[in-house]
């Protein structure tokens, strides 16, 4: 009786972990959320592991939080961003950790208003 427990526990946990995974993105957790509209990037030349030669492409723009609070930042993309584009931010203590594309009326009023220049 105490194998089946045990068992059924762990499977329950495996399953519970999976699940999590698959829909949490882990750069999230934790992060402040900054909304802004990608402006021109700068397209680098980068070497992958193997000693490919590959291209990213560094933006760097101000960005607003929900409050309206504003801060420079930095970030990267492995694609060219579709220029004038929403996107939020997710930002840690290191830096962007991810950003995904948002439509206008995803973004808070205050932080519109401040991306919109008024």
């Amino acid at each position: 009786m105490k194998k089946k427990i045990t068992l059924l526990t762990t499977a329950v946990l495996f399953i519970g972990a999976v699940i999590f995974l698959r829909n949490v993105n882990i750069h999230h957790i934790g992060a402040d959320q900054y909304y802004v509209q990608v402006p021109e990037g700068k397209k680098v030349e980068v070497k992958t592991m193997d000693g490919q030669k590959a291209f990213s492409y560094e933006y760097t723009s101000k960005g607003y939080d929900k409050k309206g609070s504003e801060k420079t930042l930095d970030f990267t993309a492995i694609k060219s961003l579709r220029k004038n584009a929403y996107l939020r931010l997710y930002v840690k203590d290191k830096g962007v950790s991810s950003y995904e594309e948002v439509k206008q009326d995803e973004i808070p009023s205050k932080a519109l208003e401040k991306l919109n220049g008024k």
